[in-house]
């Protein structure tokens, strides 16, 4: 009987990267780090309210200079008029991303952000329920182990 050779796991994002580096080149995006990284590149308070959805390249012409690409933007309504302003800057910042004048334009879609919503932090189980369970719980020596574990109980219980 042999030994098993060595276990050679690769990471998640080794084995997906392909296949999200495709879906984000069907989109125009050369790298997915323009999407993954919009909130350093645009800043905190433009990507709040916005996120890149595709850059849409203009189709060469043969013997003329690659024109720069559009960048379309989904943006929050009532924050498009202040995003437009701001354009010039954003486009700045995205250049100095890529680190030439790859786009030249910005294209504003109003929609709402496809961001999920954060949530909301667990509230911790009421004190009395704690001291319930852990009424239960005697055969555990530790008293560590016991909190840990009638904190549990009662969070369980309430759900």
């Amino acid at each position: 009987m042999s030994k098993p050779g060595p276990i050679s796991a690769k990471p998640l994002s080794a084995l997906l990267g392909r296949v999200f580096s495709d879906a984000y080149a069907r989109q125009g995006f050369a790298s997915r780090e323009l999407v993954t990284r919009w909130a350093a590149i645009a800043g905190p308070e433009i990507a709040a309210h916005s996120e890149p959805i595709k850059i849409q390249w203009p189709r060469p012409v043969e013997g003329q200079r690659q024109e720069p690409a559009t960048l379309v933007l989904r943006v929050e309504g009532p924050v498009a008029l202040e995003i437009q302003h701001s354009s010039d800057v954003i486009l700045q910042r995205v250049n100095r991303f890529f680190g030439w004048n790859a786009v030249g334009r910005l294209a504003l879609r109003q929609a709402p952000l496809s961001r999920k919503t954060s949530r909301k932090s667990a509230r911790r189980p009421d004190a009395a329920d704690v001291a319930r369970v852990a009424g239960t719980l005697t055969s555990i020596e530790d008293d560590d182990l016991r909190a840990a574990l009638a904190r549990l109980g009662a969070s369980i219980k309430r759900n």
